[in-house]
């Protein structure tokens, strides 16, 4: 493949816009994980409140992408992605004015910023439909890797909430929203032709396909693990490696980097070798990755209590790093892979199955964030919520193998890709 086959093949103005799009759209939707430490020494919240209110955007995330997914295709993609835009962007500029008086405000606050994650349903199959099966993978990782939001949340957030308060955070973030938002107002288009509108009947006869089913299950494992972790990782630094704010959203930066950026790798890889091979491979490296964060002990709080900088985290913190940075990296590449393979099989049903499927990957990453919540409540560390998700990966590896004979010789052996 040559990038020369995106620009002749599709329309790359729209391409860009998703990827902008969910980029700004992802940003604002996990804001609150990188600011919760800010947020919660206001409020005086518990360590366990916190994972729940990081939790909340993405659970409104799921819940949202569904409906998105029904109006995109009733109104049109970018007409649903421009009203989307709009309301995060009043919302940041509101909570930037007026801030957020309690817990309760923060989890209102968490579910419209829900809206953010809901941009999945839009943008990916508004990106999709420009482009022919063959080139499905990567186009679909190029406009998913927007969640390299993240990224930037986590290395610039913390920074600028030491110097200017957390809600200075929603005024630097207000300035791209509204760039964006002008850019993709002038340059999105919806792919021509008709779009079968869809309803909630819709929905319910794709749930009763099995393989609807194993996407759901394959991407609640992938992305829930990476949307998950990043919702999370920055207060797990700094409860369980006693590490400063800062240097906390330094290191979740390079760990959620790997999983944003290697989603097109992860597209073209399924491309090059079949998504479920790639899937296997990517599903046994997380597994393992979550066995052994499980086993790493405590860090040492520095005397004095205040926490680590980053050149002084111990090694055990570092190990932590590298092996979550490893199973992003995999998650992401998982990703990609995943829709490597939806377009070949509901090709006629992508919004459908992207929100479905994006459903089952918000609905993954809340579950992730309670389930370290629930660790931590209930046995005072993090060790058997990634102990559990470990396992989760495993049976993600059974079920490839439980279903690949039969997706190769079917669909797949019609399909025009390697599957």
């Amino acid at each position: 493949m040559k990038l020369s086959d995106l620009k002749q093949s599709g329309h790359w103005p729209t391409l860009l816009s998703a990827f902008l799009y969910f980029d700004i759209s992802f940003m604002a939707w996990v804001s609150l994980g990188p600011l919760m430490v800010y947020i919660a020494k206001e409020m005086n919240i518990p360590i366990e409140q916190k994972l729940t209110l990081v939790a909340i955007p993405v659970l409104s995330g799921a819940i949202l992408r569904i409906p998105m997914g029904i109006l995109a295709d009733t109104i049109g993609s970018k007409l649903t992605g421009t009203l989307a835009q709009i309301v995060m962007t009043l919302s940041c500029a509101y909570v930037f004015w007026f801030g957020l008086s309690g817990p309760g405000a923060v989890a209102v606050f968490g579910a419209v910023l829900g809206l953010g994650g809901a941009s999945f349903a839009v943008a990916l199959p508004q990106a999709s439909r420009w482009y022919p099966p063959h080139l499905q993978g990567v186009v679909m990782g190029i406009a998913g890797a927007g969640n390299m939001g993240v990224v930037l949340d986590t290395l610039f957030a913390p920074a600028i909430a030491e110097h200017f308060g957390w809600q200075g955070v929603y005024a630097a973030l207000l300035v791209p929203m509204v760039l964006i938002l002008a850019f993709y107002i002038f340059a999105a288009k919806d792919a021509p032709g008709s779009v079968k509108r869809i309803g909630l009947k819709d929905y319910g006869k794709l749930l009763l396909d099995s393989d609807s089913r194993w996407f759901m299950f394959f991407y609640f494992i992938t992305f829930g693990g990476f949307v998950g972790l990043a919702s999370a990782l920055p207060l797990y630094f700094t409860s369980h490696f006693h590490v400063t704010p800062v240097a906390s959203g330094l290191m979740v930066s390079l760990i959620v980097f790997f999983g944003s950026t290697f989603r097109p790798v992860g597209g073209a890889i399924a491309d090059r070798v079949g998504g479920i091979k790639s899937l296997t491979v990517m599903f046994l490296v997380v597994a393992a990755c979550y066995l052994a964060i499980s086993q790493l002990p405590e860090g040492v709080g520095r005397a004095g209590g205040a926490g680590w900088m980053l050149t002084e985290l111990p090694a055990e913190g570092w190990l932590a790093v590298a092996l979550f940075s490893l199973g992003t990296l995999c998650l992401g590449m998982g990703n990609g892979a995943v829709f490597q393979l939806l377009p070949q099989r509901f090709r006629g049903e992508v919004g459908v199955m992207t929100g479905l499927v994006g459903f089952a990957g918000g609905l993954g990453g809340f579950f992730l964030a309670k389930a370290l919540a629930t660790s931590k409540g209930m046995t005072g560390g993090f060790a058997a919520g990634f102990l559990f998700f470990s396992v989760l990966a495993l049976l993600g590896v059974a079920g490839l193998t439980f279903v690949k004979h039969r997706w190769r010789t079917t669909w797949g052996a019609v399909s025009g890709a390697r599957i």
